[in-house]
């Protein structure tokens, strides 16, 4: 049960994690998708799996 909860935190937190980034980021016409994938990234690698993602949007 405490591990069942603490994935439903982690998604909550990488979902807010990048909605904040999106909103933060919009007014230079950026934004990464909030989807499985990048949700995905960002529950299992923490901050480094979304600073992984702002360089791909960077770099693409």
């Amino acid at each position: 049960m405490k591990k069942i909860f603490n994935v439903v935190k982690k998604l909550c937190l990488a979902i807010f994690l990048l909605y904040g980034l999106n909103v933060i980021i919009s007014a230079l016409d950026i934004m990464i998708p909030i989807n499985i994938i990048t949700v995905s990234v960002v529950t299992l690698l923490g901050i480094p799996g979304l600073f992984s993602l702002i360089v791909m949007v960077f770099l693409l």
